[in-house]
């Protein structure tokens, strides 16, 4: 199982960057395409027009359907980038990683890159039956194992943090937020496009299953709330293991609860401005969205 951990590794490593980010070199997209027709400004560069319109029309799904549940729609930008022009618009050092580089502009690739290529080890190093999820989960039209399903759908996690944002809500805490995006990017795909629920899953499941939790320098929501920048910047396989974790409760979430523990959570968290202690949270989520959020909190260490 190390293969996988090297994975988790490797992947988070460049999702803790987000964390330390800063804004995008410039707004003008002169260099870029503008795609006409759609409800979300979008810029491409050349050759990407298909997976632009892919990803405008996934982002535009998305909106439509969270307007009719929360009554709200964040302004986004969406840019689809070539690896010529990755660095031309985005800080991020890392092609291929979905991020949101400030409130309103979210950055996707737009090629199959090395760095999603890394996300999986040689199937023969893999017990049969992971193998066999992967080989028919992550794979292209031509047969090649690749990450794309689930790095585009990873940019719906990176939107809902648009949502949360400009959407004016109190977090209250780091790891909710995240559970937040997680929630947010679930309920989407189970209640939408539940064919895609397995390219969601089997990644983050993969890196937990495989994960001691003795092997980890972190573990307690209480040390990710307390360490977050630390642990995103130099534990990024330690980061991985808390990411995924929530990846796999937002999944529980919305089997126990469905769609009504986000529209709460939405709800609550905008008219809870206040900083709360861990009780009163505990309270809150059990009583004003649903016992399941508030289980992550009250049995992580179970």
């Amino acid at each position: 199982m190390n293969s996988i951990k090297t994975i988790g590794k490797s992947f988070f490593l460049g999702l803790s960057i987000l964390f330390f980010m800063s804004d995008l070199h410039s707004q003008s997209y002169k260099n870029l395409t503008h795609l006409k027709g759609g409800n979300i400004e979008t810029y491409y560069s050349e050759g990407a027009l298909e997976q632009a319109e892919a990803m405008a029309f996934l982002c535009e799904n998305v909106l439509s359907f969270y307007k009719t549940i929360i009554d709200f729609e964040p302004t986004v930008t969406l840019l689809v980038l070539s690896p010529t022009d990755w660095s031309a618009y985005t800080h991020f050092p890392v092609y291929g990683m979905p991020h949101y580089p400030n409130a309103k502009t979210l950055v996707v690739a737009s090629q199959d890159n090395d760095f999603w290529k890394s996300m999986l080890p040689p199937l023969d190093n893999l017990p049969t039956d992971l193998g066999n999820q992967i080989s028919e989960t992550y794979v292209d039209y031509n047969g090649k194992i690749t990450m794309r399903a689930f790095f585009n759908l990873l940019a719906i996690h990176e939107l809902g943090h648009a949502y949360h944002e400009q959407g004016g809500l109190s977090m209250q805490r780091k790891w909710l937020g995240e559970l937040f995006c997680n929630m947010f990017l679930h309920t989407f795909i189970a209640e939408n496009r539940p064919e895609l629920l397995p390219a969601l899953t089997i990644f983050p499941n993969m890196v937990v299953s495989s994960t001691s939790r003795e092997s980890l320098k972190y573990s307690t929501l209480n040390d990710f709330e307390a360490n977050y920048g630390l642990i995103a910047s130099q534990h990024p396989q330690n980061y991985g293991w808390y990411q995924c974790r929530l990846h796999t409760a937002a999944g529980n979430i919305y089997d126990e609860a469905g769609i009504t523990a986000f529209s709460n959570l939405w709800n609550t968290l905008k008219a809870n401005k206040d900083p709360i202690d861990d009780a009163a949270l505990a309270e809150l989520l059990t009583t004003q969205v649903h016992e399941s959020v508030a289980h992550v909190q009250m049995h992580w260490n179970d």
